[in-house]
């Protein structure tokens, strides 16, 4: 079927990034629709085991009143129904419609569902990055092993009382030990090819995942070059005292370039009762793992923390299509998100792994430029941003190219004043 009327913006994607950047072409008055290929909103939220759960306290991931109940898997896909339901958005959502072709033209974007064929003059991308499970490509002879990719893994019972091998050194492989010390595996062996920086505590992830005081140090004026020394500095000295130097990353923090990931409380304190083997999953031979390094181990259960990759495929552009990771598309992006590949074309994906974030925080604001952008109240250039930008240091940079969003005799003053008074246990207020 095809519908002629051509529209101000197509979003493709119903993740929470998709939703509140609806919400505000809405609120702007654009002739806007949302595509999701799923029955429901939510994007991977949607997919996800509901053992998985967000790594900040809930009031960093929800904006005003829009309620949420808890970190877990469950809460965050209500709390981005609840956007949904709260802002009325459902007219302008079509569910179960892939996407299987985006195409830029002179006049705009030409994009076909399985359904029907849209024509749009912006477009902006809200698939997110964590569409493709990693899986290393390995050699497996007789394998007697059961594998699963931490997005895989719907029943954490099957950990009880085995041997179980969870490969990868970031947040996803953090949280699968985290995942057999709870539910008593009966070995745990780990093996990673390098470590990510995690931030040691005794506290529970969610609260050591707290961003409040990073936008402070920001809003204050602390540059990114001083807050990453004063975090290297504070994460050696974590790793000291709890016996954590044999997982020390390689080379400092930087926060325009790794992730603000919070430790796992009992991951830290049976550090010691954990296996470990630096290096990668060679092959596997019947119940066998052979290891890079030379070592083998016998186990009963795999569990791979190797992330995902992006699936831009639906792009009819071959430069876009074949971008597989998040760091190769922000190469490829002017302001943080409008493409250099593509004209009217935007991307939300480039702000999932930024540092010490709200993601519906760097939702809210990004979103809420880019519409100034379509509307022609601001201008996002073409020039590549080397590095990440979260929380407030994002606000900084959008206020250069957005004096709508951000009047220029107001707008600091505002900010400065959000960081440093707004109540610490409050969700921030929807910009």
């Amino acid at each position: 079927m095809q519908i002629n009327e051509p529209m101000d913006l197509i979003i493709i994607g119903g993740g929470i990034g998709g939703v509140v950047c609806l919400y505000y072409a809405k609120r702007a008055g654009l002739n806007a629709l949302l595509l999701e290929k799923q029955g429901v909103v939510g994007g991977l939220w949607a997919k996800l085991p509901e053992w998985q759960d967000i790594q900040s306290p809930g009031k960093e991931w929800t904006l005003g009143d829009v309620p949420i109940e808890g970190e877990d898997q469950k809460s965050v896909l209500k709390n981005i129904q609840a956007w949904v339901e709260k802002f009325e958005l459902a007219p302008w959502i079509r569910l179960s419609e892939p996407v299987e072709r985006a195409e830029a033209d002179e006049a705009g974007w030409t994009v076909s569902t399985t359904a029907r064929t849209y024509r749009s003059r912006f477009l902006v991308s809200a698939t997110g990055g964590h569409n493709r499970p990693v899986v290393p490509p390995i050699g497996r002879s007789h394998a007697a092993i059961q594998e699963y990719h931490s997005s895989t893994l719907r029943d954490p019972s099957v950990i009880t009382g085995r041997d179980v091998l969870v490969v990868g050194g970031g947040a996803s492989a953090y949280d699968l030990l985290e995942l057999c010390l709870k539910h008593h595996a009966h070995r745990i062996v780990w093996v990673y090819r390098k470590t990510r920086w995690m931030r040691p505590t005794q506290k529970p992830k969610n609260i050591a995942g707290d961003t409040r005081a990073l936008a402070k140090m920001q809003m204050l004026g602390n540059s990114a070059e001083k807050i990453s020394r004063d975090i290297t500095q504070d994460f050696r000295q974590r790793y000291e005292k709890f016996g954590l130097q044999e997982i020390l990353p390689e080379e400092d923090f930087d926060l325009r370039r790794h992730q603000l990931i919070p430790g796992r409380r009992e991951m830290i304190e049976h550090f010691r009762e954990i296996e470990k083997h630096r290096g990668e999953v060679a092959r596997i031979e019947g119940r066998s793992v052979h290891v890079s390094s030379g070592a083998r181990t016998d186990v009963d259960l795999i569990l791979w923390g190797t992330g995902y990759e992006m699936d831009l495929s639906y792009f009819a552009s071959p430069v876009l299509s074949k971008i597989r990771r998040i760091d190769d598309l922000a190469k490829r992006c002017g302001s943080l998100f409008r493409s250099l590949d593509e004209p009217n074309l935007f991307f939300l994906a480039v702000l999932l792994d930024a540092t010490g974030a709200s993601m519906t925080w760097s939702y809210a604001h990004a979103c809420r430029s880019i519409v100034s952008h379509i509307c022609g109240k601001a201008h996002l250039d073409t020039a590549p941003v080397r590095g990440k930008l979260a929380h407030f240091e994002l606000a900084v940079f959008l206020a250069e190219r957005d004096p709508y969003s951000y009047p220029p005799d107001t707008w600091r003053s505002e900010y400065e004043k959000l960081a440093l008074e707004y109540p610490q246990n409050d969700p921030l207020p929807i910009p």
